[in-house]
């Protein structure tokens, strides 16, 4: 079974599943559903995210994520308890460090034989026999790639939970030398609105409230306070792109692909900055995970015709 997963520092993400990146440990089992056992301990998904880790191996909790995801995703396509599954892995890692430490992602998951959990008192035995690791963000564009592949250059920027990346792209095919991780993600865009709001109202506000306002659903806000709130959030893109332009990266040529959650949330801020010459916004916020699965099969497929 061939199961894609987005490993974001806000959120992990499946084909079908999205879920904040967050876990409550305990030794005695937890009330309420999405309870998982494993070992000698009980896990359950919170809202209180797992700060920003760089390094993702360094200890289990991204593994017990991916044990959820895992699961939800053999929920969907109806699993059976009593038989040990297959498990071959599509992941992902941010461009800047995919070549120092995607092998180690691979590992991460690899060599730990059969692996038996319990969700929701419902029994999983999988086998994880295959990982692979793929750069995020271009993963993304791998379903618009008719989109790109004429052009000689395009950028593209996945604003994500902790970090906004970029990465050049000419005629398709990714430049891994012409890429970094900001940190200016939208959980840094949330610390600061919620300080001003602070500051200037005496109010506490929490990100559900900010999403809300950015995405002009209903609420009940004073207008003042939605105005701060889109301010801000206007002064953070231009941060971004003040930042991009100081690496020499020149928005307004070529075309720029918006990937990742944070640019769905502030596509209106993007578009109104005036510094983009072509935006493309990838609105799928699960895009990465469905370009990992087609960059696997894809190499599956070329392996396959090697081997014969």
């Amino acid at each position: 079974m061939l199961i894609a997963i987005d490993h974001g520092n806000k959120q992990i993400k499946t084909d079908s599943k999205i879920f904040t990146s967050a876990l409550h440990v305990s030794d005695t089992p937890p009330f309420g559903s999405n309870v998982l056992q494993y070992g000698n301990k009980y896990y359950s998904l919170s809202k209180q995210r797992i700060p920003y880790m760089r390094d993702k191996t360094a200890d289990d909790r991204y593994f017990i994520l991916s044990l959820f995801a895992i699961a939800f995703e053999m929920q969907k396509q109806g699993y059976k308890s009593g038989v040990v599954e297959d498990i071959q892995l599509a992941i992902g890692l941010p461009p800047a460090h995919y070549n120092t430490q995607y092998q180690k992602f691979e590992n991460y998951f690899l060599n730990r034989g059969i692996l038996d959990f319990y969700l929701d008192g419902k029994q999983y035995s999988i086998f994880i026999s295959k990982a692979r690791c793929y750069p995020q963000a271009y993963a993304a564009t791998i379903p618009i790639q008719d989109k790109i592949l004429g052009y000689p250059k395009s950028i593209i920027i996945d604003i994500g939970g902790f970090t906004a990346d970029y990465l050049l792209v000419e005629y398709g095919a990714a430049d891994l030398t012409v890429c970094d991780s900001l940190e200016n993600g939208v959980i840094t865009l949330y610390n600061r609105i919620k300080s001003k709001i602070s500051a200037d109202f005496d109010l506490l506000l929490d990100e559900t409230d900010i999403d809300a306002v950015l995405q002009d659903k209903p609420n009940d806000y004073e207008e003042d306070i939605v105005r701060v709130i889109k301010e801000q959030a206007q002064l953070f893109i231009d941060d971004l792109f003040s930042k991009l332009r100081e690496r020499m990266i020149d928005l307004r040529s070529g075309k720029t692909i918006f990937v990742g959650g944070g640019s769905i949330l502030l596509r209106k801020q993007i578009e109104a900055s005036g510094k983009v010459g072509i935006p493309i916004f990838v609105d799928d916020i699960s895009a990465n995970t469905n370009g990992y699965k087609r960059l696997f099969l894809a190499e599956e497929m070329m392996n396959n015709g090697t081997e014969e």
